[in-house]
């Protein structure tokens, strides 16, 4: 019989399926949406930035939906991988104990071919970008490789996350733009301290397991500066942000932003467009307790909202220029 994960809702879709199928959608998160929308959204988030320079396009729908396949491929096939690698400590962990591997309701070898499968899916993604866009992809290989890893050698496991779900912003930038310039790094290191920041907040749910087994985790050395911590976290995070649409909107004030801008009289917005994000995601700060498990996991997944709200906000700009005065050539 299979059990719903006690982060999963019971009356989720996944549960509904044929009992054969549901630990392959147990080990791929499917249950689970919060993740694949994480992976999703840097990626969506990018090509509204890059509307700020390059205009939206009837191409971005394509972009805009093969990160999302992508994302639920790859997030699927990085968890499954993750439950390989972890099937020893999350049997010693409440929260993980009923994955599919340690609960044994699916097979080392099962596992294995399933993850082969995912990684097919985004092998057919990959195949559909345009070449940088595919080069950029294959270069977060390692980062998904090594991510299980990341707890077991260093406190910092959130910046390695950090670094592997925000890579889909590198990718569909260079999809929709055919480039990689400074402003779409800063905007990839501001995604990277939301990450942390948020993750922290996941992981305030397993201190106490999390030390028992000698996994590390910035909520652990933060220990009770938590809250000081993610605030920092989002604090870097939404400034650079901040940087990296005021670049675009102003290059040449700055050095390395697009070539093409929106009219200067809109710059003001590179900051302005971030404020929802902004308080967005401070609130959170103020709503963690370290010892309420279940509140910092509907914190955690608030930030599926927050993530959309800033896409949302990075379009204004261009839809309100495009109404009011019409784009600029």
């Amino acid at each position: 019989m299979n059990e719903t994960i006690q982060d999963a809702r019971s009356d989720h879709w996944v549960y509904r399926m044929p009992p054969s199928w549901i630990p392959y959608l147990q080990l791929s998160r499917l249950d689970r949406p919060i993740g694949y929308w994480l992976l999703t959204l840097p990626g969506w988030i990018a090509l509204a930035f890059a509307s700020l320079s390059q205009g939206l396009t009837l191409s971005d729908g394509k972009w805009a939906a093969l990160i999302f396949i992508g994302a639920v491929a790859m997030r699927g096939a990085g968890c499954t991988f993750n439950d390989i690698v972890d099937r020893d400590l999350d049997a010693q962990v409440a929260r993980t104990a009923l994955r599919p591997i340690p609960a044994g309701t699916i097979s080392l070898k099962q596992a294995w071919c399933w993850l082969a499968a995912q990684c097919f899916i985004g092998l057919l993604v990959l195949l559909a970008m345009p070449r940088l866009a595919q080069i950029i992809a294959l270069c977060s290989i390692p980062l998904v490789a090594a991510y299980p890893f990341m707890k077991r050698i260093t406190w910092w496991p959130q910046v390695w996350l950090g670094m592997t779900f925000n890579w889909a912003a590198l990718v569909a930038y260079a999809a929709k733009t055919g480039s990689i310039n400074g402003s779409i790094g800063l905007l990839y290191a501001g995604l990277i301290f939301w990450t942390i920041g948020y993750d922290t907040i996941y992981a305030c749910q397993d201190i106490e397991d999390d030390a028992f087994v000698g996994i590390k985790s910035t909520a652990r050395r933060f220990g009770k500066h938590i809250k000081f911590g993610v605030f920092l976290s989002y604090l870097i995070g939404c400034g650079l942000v901040a940087y990296a649409a005021f670049n675009t909107i102003y290059p040449e004030q700055i050095g390395f932003g697009a070539k093409d801008t929106i009219n200067k009289r809109y710059g003001l917005l590179g900051i302005a467009i971030c404020i929802p994000f902004w308080i967005h995601v401070f609130s959170q700060v103020l709503r963690i307790d370290v010892r309420d498990g279940p509140k910092a996991l509907r914190i955690f997944k608030s930030n599926a909202n927050a993530g959309l709200l800033l896409a949302i906000c990075l379009s204004l700009p261009y839809v309100l220029l495009t109404f009011l005065d019409g784009f600029p050539n």
